[in-house]
């Protein structure tokens, strides 16, 4: 399968901000969930949200992802199926946590869920600057995941 033929059969729509294609595939007053395709060579940018948030792998390349804690901490996970090689099929963002993510191959089918549910006003899209300044030991990966990573 190539990404276009998933975002087809999902009924995926682009996502305003992240070039990533995505639908909401469930919601009620305590969760939300969502659908996530990644291209190669787009990304979802760096975020953070004022709830946690579980990412699943679903289909295609591993995903690697980038986790700024509020306390200072930076992580690496690798969202995936091979076990052996240390990935993992869900990674757990805990709230206030940066987080950026991009395709290993040509697409990854990803899922994010959220309790409690999404919602745009707790939505941050990240600074480069601001988050170089802050995870200086984290600059290289930051400027791959930002929109604006002048610094």
């Amino acid at each position: 399968m190539r990404a276009s033929d998933i975002v087809g059969l999902l009924g995926l729509e682009l996502l305003p901000d992240n070039e990533g294609y995505f639908t909401e595939t469930w919601r009620d007053e305590h969760s939300s969930a969502i659908y996530y395709v990644m291209r190669s060579g787009n990304f979802s940018a760096m975020h953070r949200q004022d709830g946690p948030e579980l990412w699943h792998h679903y289909a295609g390349a591993a995903v690697e992802m980038l986790l700024l804690a509020p306390d200072g901490g930076v992580a690496e996970p690798i969202l995936g199926d091979d076990l052996g090689r240390g990935q993992r099929p869900c990674v757990a963002v805990s709230a206030g946590t940066w987080l950026g993510a991009a395709t290993t191959g040509d697409w990854s089918l990803v899922g994010t869920t959220m309790a409690p549910p999404f919602d745009q006003e707790g939505f941050e899209l990240g600074d480069g600057a601001e988050l170089i300044a802050r995870y200086p030991t984290a600059a290289d990966a930051i400027r791959r995941l930002v929109r604006n990573a002048a610094s």
